[in-house]
């Protein structure tokens, strides 16, 4: 896993490379420009083009400094720099770059406390005016500055961080930063860049690596996680020879009304796909000739009336619960039955996430180890109104260790909170997606995967993932403006195949 640093962390990590590599801080600020050069030639190859930073007098603005030097060392003729001297403070390494960069043909201005901001016409402006570590919000002469670069409606790209953007913390609606068309950011992706709020001030982002020491970092222990492609192929286990149904399990979903049998059909039919041995659907009686058609290998429980169909719980290796499910009386026995009868581990979600919020008492009673699924309003409904997404990403790993539940939190960005106070934040997926019935096929691959007994944070971490994979296999290559689930579901097993190669 990619650990996700606050602010404060990652200076602790500079701190420490520059300590032990050992390595001069102006030599990692080096460094780190380099890495960001290299992903901005690629980029951005046009060397007449003009372009305009702005840098303030910090670390951030040394950043940039150097950026532009060796910009010019590769041949890019139309520099110029702008420089913020809103403070009489300048950071050391910020003063060696000043220097360095008056030895080159790059134009330099500065740009004095209340003085006019001169008319800028380079199509690719570069902010590293501030960077991350920022905790309040912009006033005075920086807010004036970046609304002056905000209203060029030029191409922009951040170093590191857009300035007034927070690394992690609550972002304000009314938030005054940069909006970048790009951020390229040192190492790994700041928190809030994987949060919704980011939307409007970043459009994508790239973390380039600058050497900082990998085994300080992991020995932070950050709450935040990011998972990558290497970290699911290490952790998916291989179909061994020999192996039969009853090797991976026995999966039950329970769901569907008469009107939302399509629910019912895409989370059974994704358990199937995702490698369960059986799979068995607890449906309406109305709902047969639906299953039967859609797909003859998953089996059926039938559901009559407001009757607790008979069901030999300790069969089934796990139980997913809620998708097309209703919230009426007969729901809500049957949510109870479940949860009184079933001992292991529950996935639930959708409706039945519904029933427990309207039901508190149950959500207290679920097995040690269940996973929650929800969307952000579902999620609201369970544990209250949230004004942004820092505050649910904090309950999220608060109610995750107080109920010793994993809990999903679908987004982009898809944050799965563990019991024991880790948040992973899944790195797949893409907007095509974005079509109804997907959380539902979440729903049977995660229930497949406990089936197959990955515990429950590995079952949330593999299937988001997947998932959010096999769409991006879908829709990247083939320019995809929509991902529907049935097609999905049919790539699971192709996704699944292409990890374990």
């Amino acid at each position: 896993m990619l650990p996700l640093l606050i602010a404060e962390q990652i200076r602790e990590g500079d701190a420490y490379t520059i300590a032990n590599e050992p390595v001069a801080s102006i030599d990692l600020m080096e460094r780190a420009s380099k890495a960001f050069v290299g992903w901005f030639v690629n980029r951005f190859p046009d060397k007449n083009e003009p372009i305009t930073f702005y840098c303030g007098t910090g670390n951030n603005g040394g950043d940039g400094l150097a950026i532009a030097r060796i910009l010019c060392d590769h041949h890019y003729n139309k520099l110029n720099v702008v420089i913020a001297r809103f403070s009489d403070k300048a950071s050391e390494d910020f003063n060696i770059n000043f220097e360095r960069l008056k030895q080159t043909c790059v134009s330099i201005k500065e740009l004095a406390k209340d003085e006019e901001i001169p008319a800028d016409s380079s199509p690719v402006i570069i902010d590293a005016l501030l960077g991350s570590g920022l905790n309040k919000p912009l006033t005075g002469n920086y807010e004036r500055l970046v609304k002056f670069i905000n209203d060029l409606g030029r191409i922009v790209v951040a170093v590191d961080v857009p300035t007034g953007f927070f690394s992690e913390g609550e972002v304000a609606r009314d938030t005054i930063a940069i909006k970048a068309d790009l951020v390229i950011t040192f190492q790994q992706p700041k928190i809030n860049f994987l949060l919704p709020e980011s939307a409007p001030y970043i459009n994508c982002w790239e973390a380039v690596n600058i050497g900082i020491n990998e085994k300080f970092i992991q020995s932070l222990n950050s709450t935040y996680q990011l998972v990558e492609e290497k970290d699911v192929r290490q952790i998916l286990k291989p179909r061994h020879r020999f192996s039969n149904k009853g090797t991976f399990g026995h999966v039950l979903i329970i769901a569907g009304q008469a009107k939302t049998m399509g629910a019912a059909l895409l989370s059974s039919s994704a358990a199937a796909h995702a490698g369960a041995g059986l799979t068995t659907a607890c449906i309406p009686e109305s709902g047969l000739t639906a299953l039967n058609s859609y797909q003859p290998e998953i089996m059926a429980v039938v559901r009559n009336g407001d009757e607790v169909p008979d069901i030999d719980w300790d069969k089934f290796s796990s139980i997913a619960v809620g998708p097309g499910l209703g919230k009426d009386a007969e729901a809500l026995t049957l949510l109870t039955a479940i949860i009184k009868n079933y001992k292991q581990p529950l996935v639930v979600d959708a409706d039945a996430l519904n029933l427990l919020a309207e039901n508190k008492t149950l959500l207290t009673q679920l097995p040690a180890g269940s996973i929650l699924t929800p969307h952000m309003k579902e999620f609201d409904r369970l544990f209250g109104e949230h004004i942004n997404w820092w505050q649910r990403l904090q309950t999220t790993i608060k109610k995750a260790k107080e109920l010793n539940l994993c809990i999903l939190l679908k987004n982009d960005y898809t944050i799965i909170a563990t019991p024991n106070g880790k948040a992973f934040f899944n790195s797949s997926g893409n907007a095509a997606m974005a079509s109804g019935g997907m959380g539902d096929v979440l729903t049977g691959v995660i229930a497949a995967l406990l089936g197959q007994k990955y515990p429950p944070d590995q079952a949330c971490i593999i299937g988001a993932y997947i998932h959010g994979k096999a769409g991006d296999e879908l829709a990247l290559p083939n320019r995809m403006h929509v991902v529907l689930p049935g097609k999905l579901i049919a790539q699971l097993p192709v996704t699944m195949a292409k990890l374990r190669a």
